[in-house]
């Protein structure tokens, strides 16, 4: 990982340090606070690349998206490129004493699969807590991908002049990594949803109702939230109806299509108020707001406080 960016929330770039320079890296949590400066274990982080947290055992609290997630035995996060974090830590500030392993992976070393597409567009739950059963298999399937990829920090770095042998057994590995990566998101992808969510998907299907409309939606979302706020203006360019929105994104989610609008729109106003020195009313011609004061209204209207609050709490 290449630490860049603004003062306030660390940019974080995917680069793998070790031998094997591919786009997954598998790691102890331990190490990875070893590996970080303390201005970066102490303050909130934005990823470029996925991340997988899965806890084994010890305690702490997670921060994703402005919203904290205990940490504990059975304990499994996951984040996607954009999302802003804070490592799990204890009360005391510091870094968790977590027994927890971490993957981190570029969006294309998985394997195209639709039943973890929508998890790995960003559109799925962030934290789960793995039943006694669940958490067992999960620990097999982290641990053989721990084995795999120890297997491949001896190996050199291919080159032409490695011996074709030792460059088809990388490649090998290589690609069994990338397939059991691929079945671990599988076990993610058909797990409850931890919401409760009412039209959630099925477990062992990883497919919700509507699911086809509300991908499409959410898809259209991330490309539009900052210049439209209007159902009727999503439902004109995908071809639906603003009705057949709304009942897809209900079933999907238990929330209306307006309600994730607004949603979107008010954490893209707090990843900036957090990540910026932009002021108010600059974040708020941004994200469509022609008057400071209406997003002010709205933003109090969504978070209950002011913008200025919300980015003094964050600072």
């Amino acid at each position: 990982m290449v630490e860049t960016g603004q003062p306030d929330i660390i940019e974080i770039a995917y680069d793998n340090p070790d031998a094997w320079r591919g786009g997954l890296e598998v790691l102890p949590f331990g190490v990875l606070k070893s590996r970080l400066k303390s201005s970066v274990a102490h303050r909130p982080s934005r990823l470029d690349f996925h991340q997988l947290l899965f806890v084994r055992d010890g305690s702490g609290t997670a921060m994703v998206d402005f919203v904290l997630h205990p940490c504990v035995r059975g304990t499994l996060l996951h984040l996607s490129p954009g999302q802003v974090q804070r490592l799990p830590f204890g009360p005391d500030g510091r870094p968790a004493d977590l027994d927890a392993v971490l993957l981190l992976f570029t969006a294309d070393f998985p394997p195209p699969l639709r039943v973890t597409r929508e998890m790995l567009d960003g559109f799925g739950p962030v934290a789960w807590r793995l039943p006694p059963g669940e958490l067992d298999a999960f620990d097999r399937a982290v641990t053989e991908l721990e084995v795999e990829y120890r297997s491949l920090q001896d190996e050199r770095p291919r080159s032409a002049e490695a011996p074709a042998s030792a460059r088809s057994d990388a490649d090998l590995t290589g690609a069994l990594l990338r397939q059991l990566l691929g079945a671990l998101l599988i076990r993610t992808a058909r797990l409850p949803d931890p919401t409760g969510r009412p039209g959630a998907a099925a477990p062992g299907t990883g497919v919700a109702p509507g699911t086809e409309v509300y991908g499409a939606f959410r898809r259209e979302l991330e490309r539009s939230f900052a210049t439209t706020r209007a159902v009727e203006d999503y439902a004109a360019r995908l071809g639906y109806s603003a009705r057949t929105l709304t009942r897809a994104c209900l079933a999907a989610t238990g929330r209306s299509a307006k309600q994730l609008v607004d949603a979107r729109v008010v954490l893209q106003a707090q990843r900036l108020l957090a990540h910026t020195d932009l002021p108010v009313a600059a974040i708020g011609r941004a994200l469509g707001f022609t008057e400071a004061t209406n997003f002010g209204k709205f933003f109090a209207r969504e978070t209950g406080g002011t913008p200025g609050d919300f980015r003094r709490a964050q600072r």
